[in-house]
């Protein structure tokens, strides 16, 4: 048993008559490192440990909840925590359909998803893998005018989930990134572009190709133009397609439908994309970096299938949407570290892979849009209704090769168009940060929107 979990179990200890207590208990060490001219320009190393605290009480309506957190393990601080969870129970509004996990039988998948190596690499190596990175991006290429920053980041983290309802759950994960922008210039303007690589330990990150990767895609958007307007195939690439799948996770959250919130509401059964495409959140693949044995209420994380064939299957359910949806939770809490309190939402999205590798799908479109950055997705996509209009840079597809760059264009339709219009689904799986994968993924029928 770990220490933070006994530490949960004995707060537990501490419920009063028919009172229900909840324990989230984290700590973890992260680093941030950003180079700036072969110098560092940020370092910061920290270690926190922390507690949140949710009390129930049962009223002949319903339930009330109050919590409390605070960012220290020390004992007088968590009695305090205890007690002011307590006292703000007497704030919280009654609700019939709050109620705290119970264990349901599911068995947690075994993952190792923690290496000692973040914590045992020297801090100077992180510190000279940032300085090398940028010296790579600065050095690749003429025509790189700056480098915008160059960063190495990892974290190490545990955490542990214990209640009075028999929750008892305990996770640890780590990981490593690095990440550079460049900028690149032809004397008449200038262009950016990004690198990234992301691996479990700080040895496994590949700086030639974050700094490859930067430069290319900096320098191949020299020159660009805004086309002309016009209706496309446009091609996503996978750090799109990430973005994309994010937003249809948003809208495949239970408590979103239970709410109104989401434009796939009472439409189970139905078809509402192409026939071959199938959408999972599935924390228990270990490739995923958000991947967890456990989710934030301490129910076992499951592999659950969202859209199948273009059907859509069903949404993630917490405790409580679970409950407001008449069924039960899919082990899909998620909650914002010890302040935060759980609600249902998708934490490791991936698509089924297709059959085509990116220069095959290319080929098979013949002509579009390739888009290779989107800005305004918070502002210009609406899970709601489905509304979808966003700012892209990307190059043209001619005859299916990757041609001129261009710049300042718009493209919109809505999420439910562009659900049913998808043609194909890459193969080239890329890992990332955050609640999605991403692949290559080419949809008919965009509106362009350039001169």
């Amino acid at each position: 048993m770990s220490e933070l979990l006994e530490q949960a179990l004995q707060i537990l200890e501490r419920a009063k008559g028919d009172e229900h207590i909840e324990v989230y208990v984290s700590s973890g060490t992260d680093t941030e490192v950003q180079a700036y001219q072969g110098e560092i320009e940020k370092l910061s190393t920290a270690s926190s440990s922390g507690i949140g605290i949710r009390v129930l009480t049962n009223t002949p309506t319903g339930a009330r909840v109050g919590s409390a957190w605070v960012g220290s393990l020390d004992e007088n601080a968590i009695a305090e925590t205890l007690e002011q969870a307590r006292d703000n129970v007497r704030f919280a509004s009654e609700d019939e359909f709050i109620a705290f996990a119970t264990p349901d039988g599911v068995s947690s998948v075994p993952m190792e998803l923690r290496t000692d190596e973040v914590a045992t690499t020297p801090l100077d190596d992180k510190i000279s893998w940032a300085i090398e990175l940028e010296r790579l991006v600065r050095s690749g290429d003429t025509r790189i005018r700056q480098v915008d920053s160059a960063n190495y980041s990892d974290y190490d983290v545990a955490a542990a989930v214990a209640s009075t309802n028999g929750v008892r759950a305990t996770y640890a994960r780590s990981g490593a990134h690095i990440s550079v922008e460049a900028i690149a210039s032809d004397g008449k303007s200038d262009q950016t572009g990004w690198g990234l690589s992301v691996a479990r330990s700080p040895r496994d990150l590949d700086l030639a190709k974050a700094s490859a990767e930067a430069i290319r895609r900096s320098t191949r958007r020299l020159g660009a133009t805004k086309p002309a307007s016009m209706k496309c195939t446009v091609v996503f690439d996978p750090r799109s397609a990430a973005t994309l799948f994010s937003v249809l996770g948003s809208a495949l959250s239970g408590e979103s439908v239970v709410r109104g919130r989401s434009f796939f509401a009472d439409r189970v059964g139905e078809e509402v994309a192409m026939a071959g495409f199938t959408l999972l959140d599935d924390p228990t693949d270990a490739r995923h970096f958000a991947a967890s044995q456990f989710d934030g209420e301490g129910l076992a994380c499951r592999r659950n299938v969202l859209i199948e064939n273009g059907v859509l299957k069903g949404f993630v359910y917490d405790t409580v949407a679970g409950r407001r949806a008449g069924t039960v939770s899919t082990g899909s809490a998620v909650r914002g570290g010890i302040s935060g309190s759980p609600t249902a939402g998708c934490r490791a999205l991936q698509a089924v892979p297709g059959e085509y590798s990116q220069k095959e799908l290319l080929a098979k479109v013949g002509n579009g849009l390739y888009v290779e950055s989107m800005s305004g997705v918070h502002s210009g996509v609406n899970p709601i209704s489905g509304d979808f209009s966003v700012g892209v840079n990307g190059l043209m597809i001619r005859d299916g090769e990757l041609a001129e760059p261009v710049r300042e264009i718009t493209v919109a339709s809505t999420l439910q168009r562009m659900l049913l219009d998808i043609l194909y689904v890459g193969s080239d799986v890329e890992w990332l940060p955050g609640a999605s994968a991403g692949q290559s993924l080419a949809i008919a029928n965009i509106a362009v929107s350039g001169t």
